[in-house]
């Protein structure tokens, strides 16, 4: 018997689910999920409390780190280069090495021109 003449068991329908979802309409697929998302009052009010408590902590806390209010600025996200740190940014969160993670820093603040704000921030 041939792995193709077998197909693998339904277990309780989950293989059909899965079938039924792949390349569904994006709209579709999130419209259906959304119900599922919401939080009850109790989870969004601690939800709120946290995300308050986040921002009491970066507001008292700005200072400590010197000048990022002003690098923020200076490399705002209509530049270049603020697009650039904004990708970088993100993308380390979600890199798993040092060697994926330099080449995406080449790549990225490589090609910004860095040296037109040497002295200006």
């Amino acid at each position: 018997m041939s792995f193709l003449a077998n197909p693998l068991p339904q277990h309780d329908g989950r293989r059909a689910a899965i079938d039924r979802a792949y390349r569904m309409d994006e709209t579709v697929a999130v419209e259906a999920l959304i119900p599922r998302a919401r939080l009850d009052a109790a989870a969004a009010a601690r939800v709120v409390e946290r995300a308050a408590e986040l921002v009491r902590g970066v507001r008292h806390n700005r200072r400590r780190f010197g000048g990022l209010d002003s690098f923020l600025q200076k490399y705002s996200l209509s530049s270049k280069e603020g697009v650039a740190l904004m990708c970088v940014a993100e993308a380390l969160l979600r890199i798993p090495d040092a060697a994926t993670a330099d080449r995406l820093l080449e790549d990225k603040i490589g090609s910004a021109h860095w040296d037109e704000h040497l002295g200006k921030g």
